[in-house]
């Protein structure tokens, strides 16, 4: 039994425990997170701003794929595995028409929380996934940032690292870069503007449905000691973030110790309140995205994006809760690093200039 379908086979078992938990026959799949998680990382998508091309239902007896018509023989043929029945709609109807309903079919918006947890821990073929992705997406930026120089557009660098996601079989889902002029902003689109003296980005990748973030930072030149200073004092707000991700606590719990971070290390204690702080990760960008009061309790198992930011400084990247504390899954052992309460953290790339 190879390790995607031990894997298929576990999250199926899942499912048929809420099922009984909510006294339910049929449950039904909808959303790209939910459908590439259960069917092991099927691309569920031709554009990547559209509605998934298929849904699942998954019953007591099996498994059935709704699908348009007119994508079924690529679909059967390259992402679909072989032990589910399919049912074909007319492209030109909507997906909803062959879809159950009643009383004992339950919907993703009915057992979101509970879908979430049923994905939370991840299995042996998605962590190496997981890991391979990460690791591939911080190569890329790494690539990218030692190749760039100032007078490059942000619209220069997000192509290149659009290119390296792509030759990698990875969907660019998030591309931002900002140069010296555009710092302020916390997600920047790219521009024509130049980058200058300093640079930051931000890549959201996705392979096999699994998502990987990461921000990095580059500079042409020596650091300005203020900003050297933010930066040492966001990693220790990230590392806050890192000491209340622990399993058993919920994910507000977790968020709630994060955010103490900030006024403990010289911001704004309010900071937080300016841009979302990230949260638990994996087939969605943040599933779901930390709050205060979210009840969503932490696992062993369980991936995270944390990224605390703060004018001129910022950190993310995608990690993994171990029995053993924090892996960092989007590290490139070639890029920069300092260590913070015993993880290694990255740091600006120092470039020179000329």
């Amino acid at each position: 039994m190879t390790a995607v379908f031990a894997d298929r086979a576990a999250k199926r078992q899942r499912l048929l425990g809420l099922l009984d938990e909510e006294s339910a026959d049929e449950l039904v799949l909808t959303s790209h997170g939910a459908i590439a998680w259960y069917l092991g990382g099927s691309r569920t998508h031709t554009s990547l701003a559209g509605d998934p091309l298929l849904a699942v239902v998954v019953g007591r007896a099996g498994d059935t794929v709704v699908l348009f018509s007119n994508e079924r023989a690529r679909l059967e043929a390259e992402e679909l595995p072989a032990d589910v029945t399919l049912v074909e709609v007319p492209w030109q109807d909507p997906l909803s028409s062959a879809l159950p309903l009643g009383p004992l079919v339950l919907h993703e918006a009915d057992v979101a929380q509970q879908l979430r947890a049923a994905r939370a821990a991840l299995l042996p073929a998605e962590l190496d996934a997981y890991r391979a992705l990460g690791r591939e997406c911080a190569e890329v930026a790494t690539r990218v940032l030692r190749e760039a120089r100032p007078d490059d557009t942000e619209r220069d660098i997000a192509a290149v690292l659009g290119a390296g996601l792509i030759a990698r079989g990875i969907d660019p889902l998030v591309l931002l870069v900002a140069g010296r002029d555009r710092l302020g902003h916390r997600h920047p689109l790219p521009t024509d503007g130049r980058l200058g003296d300093r640079a930051m980005i931000v890549v959201c990748g996705r392979r096999a449905g699994l998502i990987a973030n990461l921000t990095r930072w580059v500079r042409f030149g020596p650091a300005r000691p203020e900003e050297a200073d933010a930066e040492t004092r966001i990693r220790a707000v990230e590392a806050a973030f890192f000491a209340g991700t622990v399993a058993g606590a919920t994910l507000g719990e977790a968020f709630d110790t994060g955010i103490t971070g900030y006024a403990a290390n010289g911001f704004d204690p309010d900071e937080w309140q300016r841009h979302h702080q990230g949260g638990a990760a994996g087939y969605n960008g943040r599933d779901p995205r930390a709050t205060p009061g979210a009840t969503d309790v932490i696992h062993i198992g369980q991936a995270f994006a944390w990224n605390p930011t703060a004018p001129g400084a910022k950190i993310e990247d995608t990690v993994l809760l171990t029995a053993d504390g924090i892996e960092v899954l989007t590290a490139d052992d070639s890029w920069p690093t300092i260590t913070v309460g015993g993880i290694r953290r990255p740091i600006e790339l120092e470039r020179d200039p000329s």
